[in-house]
């Protein structure tokens, strides 16, 4: 019985796939990041889990709850490109993508590219520029690539997009479409703190004295080891029964009464690979049921439409999506 037991335990931890790098690397970019952020611990899994399911994110909250300054701190511990674009009612795609200018020297168009050329990108307040410049990250957010003028343009990798965006202010600004929403990988809310971490938040405030927030930040990984990591998340095995309960689950969605729009098989694929990055954090290099649990809200949440009549119940996608989960058996 003794052996039957070890032979069980040599099955369960040994690790088919080398994880160590990765595990190392996720502990250093958490410990620069609480160096300034107080608490998010499920935030800041979410943002490092779709890095490494090389994925954009939507980080929504109101005003002051460090949305802008959890993308920057993340950023800073990657050794690569960072690029922030403000987005304003009057901003233009030519102000994202670049344009073509004519050299009076040679007599020909040079295209100079704009700040979307870069490793991370920040999009602060996304729905506040109009469709039109919203319908410029189309194509670069899902090919990582961009066509002006006849010609394409590929985006360096790792590339990613981290936008935030103001649930509450209306007035000024203008609503992500269906299209443009479904590129994220995750839409990530972020709350205000409790009480004690609202007290920590305020000493580290006074403890900064003339430092910058960002001075205390190290980089510890390159953009060659972050592309390695999303190699290796995307080898963690998930057996055949867990994928059909991902795909019963967004099913689900497409025959719910409750909502309006369901999700597309591109929300199979984002719970497929987030579900592989959360196993990956947790130091696992196969999925469970709790990791696809982990990703589907973050998948779903802005994926699916409420219908109007339970909307006008007070029902949250959050609600139904629980629903859902709750009504699916978990494979055994």
């Amino acid at each position: 019985m003794e052996n039957t037991n070890q032979n069980t335990d040599n099955i369960q931890f040994e690790s088919r796939i080398d994880l160590h790098l990765l595990s190392q690397r996720i502990s250093e970019i958490k410990r620069e990041v609480a160096k300034v952020i107080v608490g998010q611990d499920k935030t800041i899994n979410q943002i490092l889990a779709a890095l490494l399911a090389n994925g954009h994110i939507l980080l929504e909250g109101v005003p002051g709850v460090a949305k802008t300054l959890s993308a920057k701190l993340i950023s800073q511990t990657i050794d690569m490109g960072f690029s922030r674009i403000q987005f304003t009612p009057d901003l233009m795609p030519s102000d994202i993508l670049g344009t073509s200018v004519f050299n009076l020297q040679n007599n020909t168009f040079e295209f100079k590219k704009g700040p979307i050329f870069s490793n991370m990108i920040l999009i602060d307040e996304i729905n506040r520029a109009p469709a039109k410049t919203q319908a410029a990250l189309f194509e670069v957010m899902e090919e990582r690539q961009i066509t002006i003028d006849g010609h394409t343009y590929t985006m360096q990798a790792p590339f990613l997009v981290i936008a935030t965006q103001n649930p509450i202010e209306q007035e000024g600004t203008y609503r992500l479409p269906e299209a443009q929403l479904d590129r994220f990988l995750f839409k990530i809310n972020i709350d205000y703190p409790n009480l004690e971490e609202e007290i920590e938040i305020i000493q580290k405030e006074h403890q900064l004295l003339h430092q910058t927030k960002l001075e205390k930040i190290n980089k510890v990984i390159t953009p060659e080891e972050l592309i390695n990591l999303q190699k290796v998340v995307k080898e963690i095995i998930i057996e055949k029964n867990l994928i059909e309960y991902i795909a019963k689950i967004v099913a689900n969605t497409r025959t719910n009464p409750l909502l309006y729009l369901g999700a597309s098989p591109r929300a199979s694929i984002a719970i497929l690979n987030a579900s592989k990055a959360f196993a990956a954090i947790n130091g696992r290099d196969f999925v469970t049921p709790e990791d696809i649990k982990e990703a589907v809200f973050p998948v779903l949440q802005h994926r699916v439409i409420v219908s109007p009549e339970r909307e006008m119940e007070g029902m949250t996608t959050k609600d139904i999506i629980l629903q859902i989960i709750e009504s699916i058996d978990i494979p055994r």
